[in-house]
């Protein structure tokens, strides 16, 4: 089966709007036919990242809110939402810095499981995850519109739509408290305590304690200790120490993928055939994902919107047109010495995101077969 996958490139080879990105998107919207995923009166869920504090390479307002008009122009009651990453308080706060609000949107921007992270419904995944505690406000919606920023992740090796579900569709938190009923589950795998800490190596830089989006860590006694019941398993601790003085105590790595493709899979299974639409942003390609509290130099140039209604193929799709494209002078890739013709984003960040994809096809979630359409 080769599914459609539509192509708004970044390119403008005239001065006129047309040439334009957001009239790029502008067509992708009206080959997406929102009409036949959207019924008069329906709610609908765009599904997408606030970014934050210091990371600003998320995707435009403005290209969010063709979105959210074109729902609207269908009869839809559209709502923009994620989950919560830090303080829910704080994160509205920084969605609203990121230029995210009811006022650029045209309609309310929500947290999908609350203000306190921790309103979901246990659905079933596989063996894997075995449950995975999706947000109510997603859980519920009849149809959605998954906008991803694409990028890399130092976890995932890619950050794009099924990402974007597994781990934006999760709840942060459970209400028992209980990490391995909410997104930590997926960074982790079973064990009493989240982060080793080797004092040893340990030069008290603090740069753990400052990235921390749960305040879990704190000074005690002239070292640190880690609140394991506020720890979400995210991983930002061990990967901004300079020491390597913390090890989360984390799955391997294609279990990590194949987490990513059963959470995707238990997501996707709250919605009808047909009730859900992808856009992948593949538009300042950093290497790091949006939450972390900086955003370094893309790795390659701009290459365009791409939009389908196979979770799959638009993936794969996206992954093919970044590792297809020519490094940036003065990006992580330049510093690894890569060229075109290398696998991009595998070979900067060394974790493979194409497996995660190909888990997903395996789950029956689409198509690694399309065909891109240049609209």
């Amino acid at each position: 089966m080769t599914s459609e996958v539509y192509f708004a490139t970044a390119r403008a080879p005239h001065w006129d709007y047309s040439a334009s990105q957001t009239a790029g998107l502008e067509r992708l919207v009206e080959k997406m036919e929102f009409g036949k995923a959207i019924e008069e009166g329906e709610y609908v869920a765009i599904k997408i990242h606030f970014g934050s504090q210091g990371a600003h390479r998320i995707i435009r307002p403005r290209f969010l809110r063709i979105l959210a008009d074109a729902v609207k122009a269908v009869g839809g009651k559209p709502f923009v939402c994620d989950t919560v990453r830090i303080q829910g308080w704080d994160y509205l706060e920084v969605a609203n810095e990121n230029g995210i609000n009811p006022q650029s949107m045209g309609c309310p921007v929500i947290l999908a499981d609350g203000l306190f992270g921790c309103d979901s419904i246990s659905v079933k995944a596989g063996p894997v995850l075995k449950e995975v505690a999706v947000a109510s406000a997603i859980h519920d919606v009849p149809a959605m519109i998954v906008a991803s920023h694409c990028k890399g992740h130092i976890a995932s090796g890619f950050g794009g739509a099924i990402k974007n579900l597994a781990m934006g569709g999760a709840a942060g938190r459970h209400r028992s408290g209980d990490w391995k009923k909410a997104r930590g589950h997926l960074h982790a795998a079973e064990a009493a305590s989240s982060v080793i800490r080797d004092p040893k190596k340990c030069v008290m830089c603090l740069q753990c304690l400052r990235v921390c989006p749960t305040e879990a860590i704190s000074e005690k006694d002239g070292g640190l200790v880690v609140d394991d019941k506020k720890c979400w398993r995210c991983g930002r601790c061990e990967r901004v120490c300079p020491k390597d003085a913390i090890h989360l105590k984390k799955r391997g790595e294609d279990e990590f993928q194949m987490a990513l493709a059963e959470g995707t899979q238990a997501v996707l299974s709250t919605f009808a055939p047909g009730k859900v639409l992808y856009f992948n942003f593949a538009l300042e390609v950093q290497p790091e994902c949006d939450c972390m509290p900086m955003a370094d130099t893309p790795l390659v140039q701009d290459q365009g919107i791409l939009a389908s209604r196979d979770v799959v193929a638009v993936e794969q799709a996206t992954l093919d047109l970044i590792n297809g494209a020519t490094p940036l002078a003065d990006s992580l890739a330049a510093d690894r010495g890569l060229k075109k013709g290398d696998r991009i984003l595998a070979d900067a960040l060394g974790v493979d995101g194409e497996v995660h994809v190909a888990a997903a096809a395996q789950l029956g979630l689409g198509s690694r077969k399309y065909k891109l359409i240049l609209v």
